[in-house]
């Protein structure tokens, strides 16, 4: 039987009185869905996502040493959102999109395919990095499959080789080292200390805490990457190096490159930049393209990309809502901090220690985590509101496409 293609209708073209624009979101991730949650009630939402669930790149070294724990805060069905109970949401990989008649193209989970028109579009489609952050069309039930097994590998090995200093690899080794305090865990990394990008404060802080972990720390070590090989997948080969020292074998590697690839195939050339980015001006808008915007790892604000961070999705929701209300005059600029910031090692026994861009730092206790930072600022303020996972339905869990109630 062939495909059937469904046009999602705009409440009629063109937009004006009688119907309120329609703003297509290309990725429901981290950054994907805070744009949903904070576009508010006059437009009409079209999410686009390859997942059933916001499924978070954020907190590697907790998915692994604690993955109840990030479960409960980084893996989070989309029904669970309440600001999405307008928006369609839509299963499935964007193919193209074409920006003379506004409109996305998208292959739907289910074998169809559907044509989403815009009157803005925001590119939030993310990063391909480790087996970690991938671009795969896959439900809940499949991530969280592919999690235990990776866990399961992890947990049964005696010894563990990470290869990359950045935040990820820090948070991997420090956290397994905790779980599994009688495993041998090796971090090698190319520079002198870890956490390339943040202030050296911070750096040396990390550097004790891994050493009070007992992760054996290896500067200095350029490691030789296999022909072909996209550090997607854990490894029992040994490692060698390109700065001379001799090969390593652990029972398992695990590669945190930072080889990142955007996820960007589906746009037009004059959109990106010469590694796959998408360019942004000072408003994260898409320059020659007066209505699409980018944020998050895909865009390339600055050289850390940080528009992740730094609240990058309130910037876009409001110069959204600017743009379409003709007030382009009052959109604001997005000015990137000098240094990466955030928690380094997620939560600890002792709480979560959150580092600044100048180096200075706080801790939230661990009492306070759950209650005042996950469910208090992220769930309910961030995100609007989340339910409780057995509140769905598994109807309403996984759809290829979920339909929003239209006021007329």
């Amino acid at each position: 039987m062939a495909a059937t293609t469904r046009t999602i209708p705009a409440a009629g073209r063109p937009a004006g009185e009688g119907r309120r624009p329609q703003v297509v979101i290309a990725g429901l991730g981290d950054t994907g869905v805070l744009v949903a949650a904070h576009l508010g009630r006059r437009v009409d939402v079209v999410g686009i996502s390859t997942k059933t669930a916001l499924v978070s790149g954020q907190e590697l070294g907790n998915r692994l040493a604690d993955p109840d724990h990030w479960r409960q805060n980084f893996l989070i069905p989309l029904p669970s959102f309440r600001r999405l109970d307008r928006a369609l949401t839509l299963h499935g990989r964007i193919t193209s999109v074409d920006t003379e008649r506004s409109e996305v193209h998208v292959a739907l989970a289910d074998g169809r395919t559907a044509v989403a028109p815009y009157d803005v579009l925001v590119i939030a489609s993310g990063v391909t990095n480790g087996f970690w952050r991938q671009n795969r069309v896959e439900t809940i039930d499949a991530v969280e499959g592919e999690m235990a097994g990776i866990v399961a590998q992890i947990d049964a090995a005696a010894s563990l080789a990470v290869v990359g200093g950045g935040a990820t690899g820090v948070s991997v080794a420090a956290n397994l080292a905790r779980r599994h305090p009688a495993k041998d865990i090796h971090l090698f990394y190319s520079q002198d200390e870890p956490l390339p990008g943040y202030h050296p404060d911070v750096r040396r802080h990390i550097v004790r805490d891994l050493e009070r972990a007992g992760v054996h720390l290896n500067p200095g070590h350029r490691a030789q990457v296999p022909e072909g090989f996209r550090a997607d997948r854990l490894t029992t080969d040994a490692v060698e190096w390109s700065t001379g020292q001799e090969p390593f074998r652990g029972e398992l590697t695990l590669w945190a490159l930072g080889a990142v690839r955007p996820n960007t195939d589906f746009l037009p050339p004059d959109m990106l930049d010469d590694r796959g980015f998408v360019r942004v001006d000072e408003h994260l808008r898409v320059p020659g393209h007066r209505n699409v915007f980018a944020v998050g790892d895909v865009a390339a604000s600055d050289p850390h990309r940080s528009s992740a961070r730094n609240w990058g999705y309130l910037l876009v929701a409001h110069n959204v809502r600017r743009l379409l209300r003709g007030r382009e005059d009052r959109m604001r600029r997005y000015t990137a901090p000098a240094n990466r910031w955030g928690s380094v090692l997620g939560l600890q026994d002792d709480g979560m220690v959150v580092f600044q861009p100048d180096g200075k730092s706080f801790r939230v206790p661990r009492w306070a985590v759950q209650p005042v930072l996950f469910r208090f600022y992220m769930h309910a303020v961030m995100y609007g509101g989340l339910r409780d996972r057995a509140s769905l339905t598994s109807a309403s869990a996984s759809p290829a496409a979920r339909t929003r109630p239209r006021a007329r």
